[in-house]
């Protein structure tokens, strides 16, 4: 039997800041239909790992593809096209414009309309806005924002933007989607939301790639976490293996503090 190709396949990732190593020879890989955690300690690399493979920074070695496409060194319209997409640790929106116009907007660039038939608002430019629309209606209800649809993002609180912009990137109906901190800052209530439209959009056949913070919600989230630690991996597999990784806990504990609660006098 040949074996399947991984969704994403990222090879020998590596990003330096004036001699600083942020990643160091990164090797990663999500499979299509999985949701995958990426996690670890303040300055372990992640930002920078997205980053890089979402085309927002360039790296300085390494490759990465989505499936049969090379992304490496491609622009984030590039790669958003391709079926790369992302949100952000800041959320962005557009107070002054309705939620449904903004996930509008978020679709112009993967759309195929050109200047030309915009400029003339022709059949084809016609068709393309309502098929946008339709869509941004569709992902509005998905993450239970239905009712705000016509109203200015202004009204949103923190949360509900974690929502929007869960949505906007789902707008160019990607294969994979990566979530950056996506419950950072949002109360209990709404990080058990953010789960459930997570599980639901993964249902409807979304990858995605989650870098997040909050531990606990990773685990109970994802069926594979990887560990990066001052830019390397230093542990990857499923959520129970992980919890227990020795070098997980001295990551994010200490070496000492790890080895208290190995022993058992923690």
């Amino acid at each position: 039997m040949t074996a399947t190709r991984p969704l994403l396949e990222v090879r020998g990732l590596s990003k330096h800041y004036f001699g600083l190593t942020a990643v160091d020879d990164l090797s990663f890989e999500v499979d299509a239909g999985a949701v995958v955690g990426l996690i670890g300690p303040n300055g372990s690399g992640k930002s920078t790992t997205i980053d890089c493979i979402s085309g927002f920074q360039p790296s300085d070695a390494g490759t990465w593809r989505l499936e049969d496409l090379d992304l490496t060194g491609q622009p984030p319209h590039r790669i958003a096209r391709a079926g790369l997409t992302r949100t952000f640790q800041t959320v962005r929106a557009y107070d002054d414009m309705t939620l449904l116009e903004n996930l509008c907007v978020a679709v112009q660039e993967s759309d195929t309309v050109g200047w030309l038939q915009a400029l003339g608002r022709g059949p084809r430019l016609r068709r393309a806005e309502a098929a946008a629309e339709a869509r941004g209606r569709d992902l509005l209800a998905t993450v239970g924002l239905a009712e705000y649809a016509e109203a200015p993002a202004a009204i949103l609180s923190y949360g509900q933007r974690k929502l929007l912009a869960i949505a906007a990137s789902m707008m160019a109906r990607p294969r994979l989607v990566v979530l950056d901190e996506p419950v950072a800052g949002v109360n209990p209530t709404m990080i058990r939301h953010i789960e459930q439209v997570i599980h639901k959009l993964n249902a409807e056949g979304v990858t995605l790639l989650i870098v997040e913070h909050n531990v606990d919600f990773i685990m109970s989230l994802c069926s594979r976490v990887i560990v990066l630690d001052a830019g390397r991996k230093i542990a990857e597999g499923p959520p129970g293996l992980i919890r227990s990784d020795a070098r997980v806990l001295a990551a994010y504990l200490g070496k000492a503090r790890a080895a208290e609660l190995e022993s058992g006098h923690g």
